[in-house]
């Protein structure tokens, strides 16, 4: 039986209070997601030791292990599952109940990881809305452990120096794969074990080196390195964010800072007595109910108020499933530990048993299609645009690029133009890309240049890979070639920081340098609606047979941003501004549907991205002023 230490429990907290605050979407935790890292090393760490312990003692068994795990993982889990299904029956839409059902059938049998890599792409449901995505990290984990306790058994009688070769050649094979994965296949390498089963393998041999050793170092250098490893995974916290390619090499701070932590902390440093404070082992004892609770908390929050979340209210949240935790901790998780509670036999019957019947559940409602009944025929039909075709109309893998596609896929389609008549480009992402639907109805020249995730400004790496840079650089020798008379920029200015900076004024410039006849337009950001317009006008029981303007609540931020937008207009004297925003908003009330030949429909089929209806509207307004401006 290896030794409990309260540094461990409170390494734990340390990892779990970033993820929620992380997920909270507080800024300063903007690196939070690195919690999920940490314990994995730590997970790496205490099985191994278990399993090492018992295998010196000959006690160890497969069976006895898998039982373990069930008792640790399952309860808890099943509790926060079953408390899920009637708040998604409330508050999804059909669509996102059937992607909830998805999730129903992969978490029992731990390839969420693999279903939420399957279901990722740029116009899926937004990670914060679902419920269950947290998941994944467990799935990696019990995949893990469904091969490591096996090949130890197989391998045992080879010696550690053998067995710590083997998974030597294994974990920087793992941590090639995520290096690569980051930059070629960054779903992939976030979600899939290949390229996180090294962070793990650091824990494994923490537990091999300190297994049977201690460490004789001076208590000066165990203050150092414990106090380094502490702040390598305080400096991840804080300083990697969203655009930190990850796991990469990246990841080998906080995961080396944890395996320092483990290896050095002890009760006589200053490191280990902070882990060791009562509250941080307390939240500790309960960080994984605490990892369980907050993102479902999170997720139903957002899908019930169906409006941007002040930073206090996801405070309170955070509160509130520290709370939820230390109870499921208390009065499900504690008891079924206990095998003189519940014996070997029920855990299992029961593993098996209620794994089916959410299995069951997640099928049937799939079957249902979301059980798209529960909503009136004109419910129904507002709801359909949560599953809008957008592929047509954007010209996806022709002029509009997903996430994987470079700049070399563009279409030569793109740039097909009539001779001897004045030309527009479109430049920008899949805001821009939508826009373009409505413009092409209303000019026949209209060159078409959009990639997802990228906005129309040079010199600014959104990515690391520079996809964006590479793809922004050809649109300009597209430019230079061409000359087109006149060129658009849009975009989500909105989630882009980067236009408080210069990067939009050097594009800007750069074109005024290439093309000095074209005429330079920013058209400002669409009007959003948080999760989704579809959701507000179904909860507002809104009619479709009528003109409709709903409340932006992130409307001064938007605004905020459009005068920025004008701003750098002005500064360069080379460029226009159009307000999307003036086009369709009365202060913060904004247009929500738009009357058609086939009746109305919703401007945008999501939070920001236009319908084929919304980006006629728009388009119209933009050419309009086009053509007063050229008179």
């Amino acid at each position: 039986m290896i030794q409990y230490r309260k540094e461990i429990d409170g390494l734990r907290a340390i990892a779990v209070i970033p993820v929620i605050l992380f997920h909270a979407g507080l800024p300063a935790f903007s690196g939070g997601f690195i919690g999920v890292d940490v314990f994995f090393v730590i997970s790496g760490y205490l099985i191994t030791s278990i399993i090492l312990s018992e295998k010196q003692t000959g006690t160890f068994s497969l069976v006895c292990f898998y039982e373990r795990r069930a008792r640790r993982i399952l309860p808890a889990l099943f509790l926060v599952i079953f408390v899920c299904l009637p708040l998604a029956w409330l508050l999804m839409l059909p669509s996102e109940l059937k992607n909830f059902s998805r999730s129903l059938i992969s978490v029992p049998l731990f390839i969420s990881n693999i279903s939420f890599w399957k279901d990722s792409g740029y116009f899926t449901a937004t990670a914060e809305l679902k419920p269950l995505l947290h998941t994944w990290s467990l799935a990696v984990e019990e995949q893990y452990y469904l091969l490591f306790p096996i090949f130890l058994a197989l391998t045992w009688k080879w010696g550690r120096r053998c067995i710590i070769s083997i998974l030597a050649i294994i974990s920087v094979t793992s941590l090639c794969a995520a290096i690569w994965g980051s930059i070629n296949k960054p779903t992939a390498a976030f979600f899939l074990l290949p390229s996180r089963g090294w962070e793990l393998l650091i824990g494994v041999f923490v537990a091999f080196f300190l297994f049977n050793n201690k460490i004789n170092v001076s208590m000066k250098i165990s203050q150092a390195i414990s106090l380094i490893g502490i702040l390598l995974i305080t400096y991840s916290v804080f300083i990697f964010d969203k655009n930190t390619p990850f796991p990469s090499f990246y990841a080998l701070i906080p995961t080396l800072g944890t395996a320092l932590v483990i290896l050095y902390a002890n009760p006589k440093t200053l490191v280990g007595k902070l882990l060791s404070n009562k509250l941080l082992v307390g939240i500790g004892l309960i960080s994984y109910s605490a990892y369980l609770w907050h993102q479902p908390l999170f997720a139903f929050a957002r899908l019930y108020i169906i409006n941007p979340i002040s930073s206090s209210y996801f405070l309170v949240l955070s509160i509130c499933s520290l709370v939820l935790a230390y109870f499921s901790w208390k009065y499900v998780e504690r008891p079924f530990r206990n095998n003189k509670i519940i014996g070997r036999k029920y855990i299992f019957i029961y593993a098996i048993s209620i794994s089916i019947l959410i299995v069951a559940l997640g099928l049937f409602t799939h079957k249902k299609n979301g059980f798209i009944d529960r909503l009136s025929a004109e419910q129904q039909q507002i709801a359909s645009y949560n599953q809008y075709d957008y592929a047509t109309i954007y010209r996806k893998n022709e002029c509009f690029l997903d996430i994987t596609q470079t700049f070399k896929e563009f279409s030569v389609s793109c740039k097909k133009v009539v001779e001897n008549s004045n030309t527009l480009l479109i430049w920008g992402d899949s805001h821009a890309a939508a826009l373009s639907s409505g413009l092409r109805k209303k000019t026949p020249n209209l060159i078409q240049y959009t990639a997802a995730n990228c906005p129309p400004m040079i010199n600014m790496f959104l990515d690391f890979k520079s996809r964006c840079e590479d793809i922004n650089n050809f649109i300009l020798q597209e430019v230079k070639k061409i000359k087109p008379n006149i060129i658009l920029l849009h975009a989500n200015w909105y989630i882009k920081p980067q236009i408080q900076d210069t990067h939009i004024i050097k594009t800007i410039n750069r074109i005024n340098k290439i093309s000095p006849l074209s005429k330079v337009y920013i058209i400002g950001g669409t009007p959003q609606w948080y999760p989704n317009l579809p959701l507000h006008l179904i909860r507002r029981e809104v009619s479709q047979d009528k003109e409709t303007y709903i409340t932006v609540s992130a409307f001064n931020d938007l605004k905020t941003t459009d005068e920025k937008l004008h701003l750098a207009s002005n500064v360069t004297n080379a460029a226009s501004f159009l307000s999307v925003l003036e086009m369709l908003c009365n202060g913060s009330m904004c247009q929500a549907v738009v009357e058609t030949n086939h009746g109305f429909e919703p401007v945008v089929f999501d939070y920001g991205h236009l319908t084929n209806a919304g980006a006629t509207l728009i388009a119209e307004k933009i050419m309009t002023q086009l053509n007063s401006d050229i008179k």
